[in-house]
């Protein structure tokens, strides 16, 4: 009995010690890609600052230019083919600074995908541990769904609508919002109940809610 009770007790630790060890990595990981992200953030800042020196610079030249062009009656032609140099060249070094504003932008949105990612991944784990889902799906051109309001979806306990993409729209779920061919509609509820609503939106088969029997 006091070997079995051992056995049981090493047992639970080292599930709870693999868990402990699965959350201080996820709360690293988290903590690495923020810094990350700050540190991504300054070099853009840095870069930008760099761009209005730049663009300082060449104003004070011009400037510079165009007095000696009031101050002294003519002008030379080397003194229009160094300004020529100087705005070339800091055209140049502009176009530099924005590439790698570029590749800092980019790598800044990978990151956060990176997390986004993350968090859906945790947020179906929650779903599936309660046998629920979040589904995605397109109302198709024949589906029982077309020109029918939310209110007459079939009835449904668990179902329940998120958010509907029209477009570059998201538009807030309400019982007189009609649904129209193409709309991306976002379900969320029981696997079971998934399955059978699903089709209202993906054929043309057509799903009545169960009628109340009379007393």
């Amino acid at each position: 009995m006091t070997l079995e009770l051992f056995g049981r007790l090493n047992k639970e630790l080292s599930i709870t010690g693999s868990a402990f060890h699965e959350i201080v990595l996820a709360i690293s990981e988290r903590v690495n890609r923020k810094v990350q992200i700050i540190r991504l953030h300054w070099q853009a800042s840095s870069l930008l600052q760099r761009i209005d020196q730049l663009t300082v610079d060449v104003g004070r030249q011009m400037v510079t230019h165009v007095s000696r062009r009031f101050l002294i009656q003519g002008q030379s032609s080397t003194d229009l083919a160094d300004l020529d140099t100087t705005l070339s060249h800091a055209a140049i070094r502009i176009h530099e600074v924005k590439r790698a504003l570029l590749h800092i932008d980019s790598q800044i949105r990978e990151l956060k995908l990176e997390a986004v990612h993350e968090d859906l991944l945790r947020f179906h784990h929650d779903l599936k541990l309660r046998s629920s889902r979040i589904d995605r799906l397109t109302v198709t051109r024949t589906a029982g769904a077309v020109g029918q309001s939310i209110g007459a979806m079939p009835q449904s306990s668990s179902v329940h609508v998120a958010a509907i993409l029209r477009g570059p729209f998201v538009l807030a779920p309400s019982n007189d919002l009609i649904f129209r061919p193409d709309d991306i509609v976002i379900l969320i509820g029981l696997e079971s109940d998934l399955d059978r609503i699903g089709l209202w939106f993906t054929s043309q088969r057509s799903l009545q809610a169960p009628s109340a029997k009379s007393a």
